[in-house]
Parts: C-alpha cells; structure tokens; sequence
C-alpha cells in the first residue's frame, strides 16, 4: 500500500469532494480516499500493485477536475 496526494485545484465544494471519494468505489485497489477542497488536495491510500498514478489521474480527470501528483 502506498499514501499519495495529488492537487486538485479546481476543486470548489464539499459536493466535489465527495465526487473525488467516491472513486473508492470504482478504482480496484484503493483503501482509503480523503479529499478536501479547503486544501484543494486529494489523499489516496492504494495498492501500487493493481492501480497507477496515470490511471487515479485519468480517474479524477473522468469526474471533470484536474489532478497532480505531489
């Protein structure tokens, strides 16, 4: 298991934040997901193993925001 934050600037709201979370429900391997948009950042804990920082990215991309990796 590996711990990343990425930026996600345009996040705006709570709501948007809860749209990041929930891709713990999509994305095979994630643990946890911990998004707030008073840092605009995301938290992500995940098995390296069965997901990659390009596809967590392309994720979030899906959800409309902009992720990047810290």
């Amino acid at each position: 298991m590996i711990k990343r934050t990425y930026k996600v600037p345009d996040m705006t709201c709570t709501n948007c934040a809860m749209k990041l979370e929930s891709l713990e429900d999509v994305l095979d391997g994630v643990k946890e997901i911990s998004a707030s948009y008073h840092k605009l950042e995301m938290v992500i804990e995940y098995d390296e193993a069965k997901l990659t920082n390009e596809q967590i990215i392309a994720a979030v991309k899906k959800k409309g925001y902009t992720a990047i990796a810290v």
